[in-house]
């Protein structure tokens, strides 16, 4: 497939990408398209279900029931930005994005990434002042409190996003060929005609991961105090299964599919099969949008409870 390229003050203008991550899915396209559709329609009846479930009853306008449903939105939005496209490119012969359609696919990834790790940090506050400080929690943590800094910790990644979408979009480019299923940033970087002007997108890069590296140590710290804590109390152990075995199981689902994610692009080979490297280029915008919503319904009681009193209502 030709490139869709026009010529301007002698360096080559991309208006649209190839998305050549497709290349190996052509044989199976049909089977690959009805298992994405069906992943996609139960990620979004999961967490849709969640979020009407704890929005709808009283009982569940709480701390730590207000940030799962904010987790679980995240997962909706990230999702959003991918699937929808894939989907439409598993059925089309033809694998391009254009130049803003990667650009707000990349923006709405790393977003997604980002609002995870700051949603999962304010969790593990919520579950240290819950265990830790159980007498001043409902003050430290109020409703509004909690959404505020629900609020905060996504705006922040957001906006880090858009700076560095910025110093994307002013690089002048000299590929349109993408060798992934999607649009990530550095992708688009690395394409750049001239390496010294990404520079400054490499230092809003290590800035970002730095903050977010804070993030991990903060998430650490906490539970280095709960389990303490925990260790000599069976109430706390008992809390701490309830309530943060969920979490705990949410952190290293992300944590994991994205160190994975990483550790390919740094290290990619020839010899890796391009299903393995497709399914590790994506599978963080599958399994913890799915396992967070399965792992939280399940466990937490109230939330259980409230799913089992719907289903008997509706089979009577």
């Amino acid at each position: 497939l030709q490139a869709f390229i026009s010529t301007m003050n002698n360096v080559s203008v991309i208006s649209m990408f190839f998305l050549s991550g497709f290349n190996d899915t052509n044989a199976h396209r049909t089977t690959f398209f009805f298992l994405s559709l069906l992943c996609y329609c139960l990620i979004i009846l999961a967490n849709v279900s969640l979020i009407v479930i704890i929005i709808m009853d009283n009982a569940l306008h709480e701390p730590m029931y207000i940030l799962l449903c904010a987790i679980c939105m995240n997962g909706l939005y990230g999702t959003a930005g991918f699937f929808p496209k894939f989907l439409w490119d598993l059925l089309s012969p033809v694998h391009v994005i254009s130049y803003a359609g990667c650009l707000l696919q990349s923006h709405i990834v790393f977003s997604f990434a980002c609002c995870d790790v700051s949603i999962l940090a304010v969790m593990a506050y919520d579950r240290y002042l819950a265990i830790c400080h159980p007498l001043d929690y409902h003050t430290l943590m109020s409703k509004q409190k909690v959404i505020k800094l629900a609020c905060i910790f996504w705006l922040t990644p957001v906006c880090l996003v858009v700076v560095s979408i910025f110093l994307t979009y002013r690089l002048k480019l000299c590929g349109s060929y993408i060798n992934r299923l999607l649009c990530v940033n550095w992708t688009m970087v690395s394409l750049a005609c001239f390496p010294s002007e990404t520079v400054i997108n490499g230092v809003i890069s290590y800035l970002t991961i730095t903050l977010y590296g804070f993030h991990g140590l903060f998430l650490v710290w906490s539970y280095i105090f709960i389990v303490k804590r925990c260790a000599g109390s069976i109430e706390n152990r008992a809390k701490f299964m309830q309530t943060c075995v969920p979490h705990l199981v949410s952190l290293f689902t992300f944590i994991v599919t994205v160190l994975i994610d990483i550790t390919f692009m740094r290290l990619v080979s020839k010899d890796i099969p391009e299903a393995l490297k497709n399914f590790v280029a994506i599978e963080f915008l599958v399994i913890p949008p799915i396992i967070n919503p399965l792992i939280y319904g399940f466990k937490l009681t109230k939330i259980r409870n409230r799913i089992i009193r719907l289903i008997a209502r509706e089979n009577k």
